[in-house]
């Protein structure tokens, strides 16, 4: 599972979910990509049980990159423990997504393998996913000398 090799404070605060992503929300190495359409924690385990998936499902060819890392701690009190007595412990360990976020990418497959691939791991993760193309690059036109520039 996914973890930080280590971190400058241990605990941290909740934060908000609110807005879109602008960040990570291009594909930017395969040809496939897995998005958010929702916010939502994503736990470490969640994000190895979504890769096992597919890389089972493409039989180990091709390439997957996982765009999205654990670095939120997530803390509990024990159970039936008083109230009070400060922070809880760590629990696990989240990435947050926010919606538009390209979660996990695939090269190498046919687009039919890719995307029965990216439905199996969207099954196992606990927000809604689409499937998307990597589009086309558009060509500049009249770049040349006198050409405008838009």
């Amino acid at each position: 599972m996914l973890i930080p090799k280590r971190v400058k404070r241990r605990k941290q605060h909740r934060g908000s979910l609110k807005g879109a992503a602008h960040k990570g929300n291009t594909i930017a190495y395969g040809d496939y990509g897995l998005v958010a359409e929702e916010a939502g924690w994503i736990k470490s385990n969640q994000i190895e049980a979504a890769r096992i998936a597919m890389t089972r499902f493409i039989k180990r060819g091709g390439q997957v990159w996982i765009d999205i890392f654990p670095h939120k701690p997530i803390t509990r009190h024990p159970a039936e423990a008083r109230m009070g007595s400060g922070k809880g412990a760590v629990e696990f360990w989240v990435a947050v997504v926010k919606p538009g976020r390209v979660m996990f990418e695939m090269a190498g497959v046919p687009e039919e393998t890719a995307r029965e691939a990216m439905r199996l791991a969207a099954h196992k993760l606990p927000v809604k996913c689409k499937f998307i193309k990597k589009e086309a690059e558009v060509p500049a036109e009249n770049t040349e000398k006198g050409g405008e520039v838009r």
